[in-house]
């Protein structure tokens, strides 16, 4: 199973997401370096194990408020062969235009998507090369319900991000996984919130999901990549 480091950028600065409450992020304390930097710490992760993908959340941008363009061209320079998933808040074709100039691919929040229309247009924009994450946080799925009942217009990569375990080493939530399993056709299921251990990995292994999104665990050393 694939593991999927996350960096969470806000401020200029990495912070340490916990429970979906981005207003009390923090800069990220890591056993990996002693830095928040965002170019540290990705160099921090690629030292610890050779991760092909890297997951950022720009939280500036998702809430309008700036964007980390610059930070993340230096991460692409320095590593070139590593492939950036980028959560910017999406929404239309203007907001793709300001990230024309990175070669990355775009993960589309469903807590932005508030029609099937309009993932349908976001699909056409970008030939279906996307990952959609379905938000949930404590009072339950962020976006258009109905993207949980008609999946014609999902990627290949689809992310079940439960908000409320983000962070808070209270484990995966297997209830949803199971959930969007059930309705998925051939897409690809990723965990995102709550992994604390192996142990934990190798349950999702075991309902057949194709990877995780982890940060806490991994700069707190809770995971042995090695036995991955």
């Amino acid at each position: 199973m694939e593991i999927i480091p996350v960096v969470d950028l806000m401020h200029g600065q990495v912070v340490h997401a916990k429970l979906g409450h981005r207003l009390n992020y923090q800069p990220i304390q890591s056993l990996l370096c002693h830095s928040s930097a965002p170019i540290d710490i990705v160099n921090a992760l690629l030292e610890l194990y050779p991760f092909a993908r890297l997951y950022i959340a720009d939280l500036d941008a998702i809430i309008k408020q700036g964007n980390h363009l610059s930070a993340i061209q230096k991460i692409q320079e320095q590593h070139p062969n590593l492939e950036i998933w980028l959560d910017a808040g999406l929404q239309d074709k203007d907001d793709l235009n300001i990230w024309s100039k990175v070669e990355l691919t775009h993960v589309i929040g469903s807590e932005n998507i508030y029609s099937i229309n309009a993932l349908k247009n976001i699909h056409q924009q970008l030939n279906g090369r996307f990952v959609l994450s379905l938000d949930f946080n404590h009072t339950g799925f962020l976006g258009c319900v109905e993207l949980l009942s008609d999946t014609q217009y999902w990627p290949k990569k689809v992310i079940v991000m439960t908000l409320k375990n983000v962070g808070s080493q209270l484990g995966v939530d297997i209830e949803k996984l199971s959930m969007i399993k059930s309705i998925a056709k051939d897409n690809q299921i990723y965990a995102a919130g709550g992994v604390r251990n192996n142990d934990d990995l190798i349950e999702l292994q075991s309902l057949n999901i194709t990877g995780a999104l982890v940060a806490t665990a991994i700069h707190n050393k809770q995971i042995n990549m090695e036995q991955m």
